[in-house]
């Protein structure tokens, strides 16, 4: 009992730690949508923010997982925060310093001006140094410091978002020394809120140094794997928005125009990320601490159904009401027509967040290996359908690359990690769960939605039928495991 209240306890205060910030930097997206002139802008906005995941990848190369793995080992808590923190400083001082001097090359190779650039390098520097710091918080276990900070970090560059784009259209005397370009502003708002965070985290770099070569070269050879991973990962869940830029058969502008309606509604399956996101901040410590129980196998597989039951439950209702929280997070209409991508999208960080709990079994093995073969395995296939069908398709390819990726990858860690660690899992019931959920929520948006029409009477009594069935499918079948999650709520 203890271990299922410690992981829904660190789920929950780590869950707020990512979903209040991701809720307000949610409501951005109205605000974008409102002020940017134009959806080219907002498609240049998101195209900069898929190169700041991909920098972001490369930058911290696996080093947080590996601080993760090596913290823990008898008389390497130290060593292992310094080597990590040391080693990030020195290469992100070089990628700044190699960046500035290409200024010119990467903004007529990425077709985004140089003056955004500006901005957006020192941020992903500020970001990368502070992922140490946070990770040393997590395994001290100071989940509510954590919190604290990385809400400070929203309120300020949502706050900075906000006053730069709203008020100065109406108070241009007083914010003349501004740039006047919104998308710029942006980033700058960005760069801010990261360079006061980073003050706040910056207190292990003052700790005495005790920088490792040996430990380094463990951390490193442990890390390289993730680092395949991530960079497989963000083409998976980012990349495409880059290469609709490139494969669309349109002008430039329409390019990124088509990336912007695309983004948009893209961020409105953001109930399922936060969900995913999470469950994977509270697990992923955990993976660790149990990974020499008795009972791990038996734990791990719990976690498993118990994220299932939870997001399929989760992923019914967001479809449900995703045409309410529609004009609330997109304002123009004219980004609605992508909304056909927004299950599909849903489905997907579902799967993500099934394989997150699956990869468990490479993890604590120290089988890193094997989450870049799958995460590579991803990659190729997103390129390869969005390469075939956006051409033809548009951005609906690379919604159906995303959905059909994730989903490949789940299924692709079960069957590996069933030969390197067994685990029962219970997969005829998880396997119900979800062709139930991800079923109901494709009837109800591609069906019910058009034969009864939006927002009607009828379209959401049938989605509150089927939401029914499925919680009473559920609660029939897993009332021991429902129990037990609600006794630790009471608790």
């Amino acid at each position: 009992m203890s271990t299922l209240k410690n992981l829904f306890k660190h789920t929950f205060v780590y869950g707020l730690a990512t979903i209040l910030p991701r809720l307000l930097t949610v409501l951005l997206t109205p605000i974008l949508t409102t002020y940017l002139d134009t959806e080219v802008d907002f498609g240049e906005v998101s195209l900069l923010f898929t190169y700041m995941l991909l920098l972001n990848v490369i930058l911290t190369y696996g080093m947080e997982t590996s601080f993760f793995r090596f913290y823990n080992e008898e008389g390497n808590s130290q060593r292992a925060l310094s080597t990590a923190l040391w080693i990030l400083c020195i290469s992100t001082l070089i990628f700044v310093l190699i960046s500035f001097l290409g200024l010119k090359q990467i903004a007529t190779t990425t077709n985004i001006d140089a003056k955004y650039w500006r901005w957006v390098i020192g941020v992903v520097a500020f970001d990368t140094l502070m992922v140490i710091p946070f990770a040393y918080m997590r395994v001290q276990g100071k989940a509510l410091k954590y919190t604290f900070i990385k809400l400070i970090n929203v309120v300020i560059s949502v706050g900075s978002v906000a006053l730069f784009l709203m008020a100065t259209q109406k108070m241009t005397a007083t914010f003349s020394w501004l740039s006047s370009d919104k998308v710029e502003l942006y980033f700058i708002a960005f760069f801010m809120a990261s360079g006061l965070t980073l003050l706040l985290v910056s207190k292990p770099y003052f700790k005495r140094i005790s920088f490792d070569s040996r430990l380094l070269k463990k951390m490193l050879f442990y890390g390289w794997p993730i680092l395949l991973a991530g960079i497989a990962f963000a083409v998976n869940g980012a990349f495409d928005k880059v290469l609709l830029q490139w494969m669309l058969p349109l002008s430039e502008d329409a390019a990124k125009e088509q990336v912007g309606i695309y983004t948009a509604c893209y961020r409105l399956a953001v109930g399922m990320t936060l969900y995913a996101t999470a469950f994977r901040l509270g697990v992923e410590p955990f993976f660790f601490s149990q990974a020499k129980e008795k009972n791990a196998s038996e734990q791990y597989a719990m976690i498993t159904k118990a994220f299932v039951v939870l997001g399929a439950v989760a992923l019914v209702l967001y479809v449900v009401l995703v045409d309410i929280i529609k004009p609330i997070l997109v304002t123009k209409p004219s980004y609605w027509e992508a909304m056909d991508v927004v299950p599909l999208i849903l489905f997907s960080f579902f799967f993500f967040g099934i394989y997150q709990t699956l990869s468990v079994w490479y993890k604590v093995t120290d089988k890193t290996r094997y989450g870049a073969y799958i995460s590579i395995s991803g990659a190729i296939l997103t390129i390869v359908i969005n390469v075939v069908f956006i051409p033809s398709m548009g951005y609906m390819a690379s919604a159906i690359a995303t959905c059909v990726t994730y989903a490949f990858m789940m299924v692709l860690s079960y069957v590996i990690g069933k030969k390197h660690m067994p685990i029962p899992y219970d997969l005829k019931n998880i396997c119900l769960y979800l062709i139930l959920s991800v079923g109901f929520s494709a009837v109800f948006f591609y069906i019910l939605r058009d034969y009864f029409g939006i927002g009607s009477l009828p379209l959401y009594l049938a989605g509150i039928t089927m939401t029914a069935i499925l919680i009473g499918v559920i609660w029939y079948k897993e009332q021991a495991l429902l129990a037990r999650i609600l006794r630790i709520r009471k608790e």
